[in-house]
């Protein structure tokens, strides 16, 4: 299984600092959480602060639109440096012209399910998304506690990606850490997004080598 750091849960005065102390711990890709204080109650950053970041790391940056209109500002995120834009199929966004523009540019798309929201809200759209986010969180505060009743959804997303000879990737964030990440490797994540367990962790190597190993 593969990590991925989220740095909404850094030091945001050192966040050059942080993000190369996440790229020496043998991460395998950076998840950013842009939330716009309308799809979700915080406010976190936008396409400057990632474009200041993009040149610290060659690390994927994986980018998640917590925003009620992410198609306004893909182009954007992506001349920022995004290598994935991840949405909400909850969004308000046009989800098909969406994935079509993300690709368009040579970036990879993906949608995330909210824990209220059926996973198979998601599937008319798995021909063309690269990776699925399951939140195992309610979106938009980092420290909460994790919500094992969303690993079917994983389940199900695995199944479908076998039934339909499909390759996109599954992730999870929300609440995962050394207790539950192997819950999440057992339902077939591919991904999981760590955010205070990384940067409260003694020995953060040591958590990235220990969820690779899942």
């Amino acid at each position: 299984m593969q990590i991925s750091p989220s740095i909404l849960t850094c030091d945001y005065a050192k966040m050059g600092e942080e993000l190369k102390f996440v790229e020496r711990s043998g991460v395998d890709m950076v998840h950013l959480d842009v939330m716009d204080g309308v799809f979700v109650p915080n406010f976190s950053f936008g396409p400057p602060v990632i474009k200041r970041l993009r040149p610290v790391t060659d690390l994927p940056f994986d980018v998640h639109l917590m925003m009620q209109y992410p198609d306004r500002l893909i182009d954007p995120f992506i001349d920022a440096g995004a290598d994935i834009v991840n949405f909400h199929i909850e969004s308000d966004a046009p989800i098909a012209d969406t994935i079509a523009h993300i690709k368009s540019r040579g970036k990879k798309a993906a949608l995330t399910v909210k824990p209220k929201t059926p996973v198979e809200d998601v599937f008319p759209y798995l021909d063309e998304l690269a990776l699925v986010l399951v939140m195992t969180v309610e979106p938009g505060f980092g420290g909460q506690h994790f919500m094992a009743d969303m690993l079917p959804k994983v389940e199900a997303l695995v199944k479908e990606r076998e039934r339909r000879g499909l390759d996109f990737v599954i992730e999870i964030d929300g609440g995962v850490n050394r207790d539950t990440a192997k819950a999440c490797a057992d339902a077939g994540c591919d991904v999981v997004v760590v955010g205070s367990a990384f940067f409260n962790d003694a020995d953060a190597a040591d958590l990235t080598r220990f969820v690779q190993s899942l």
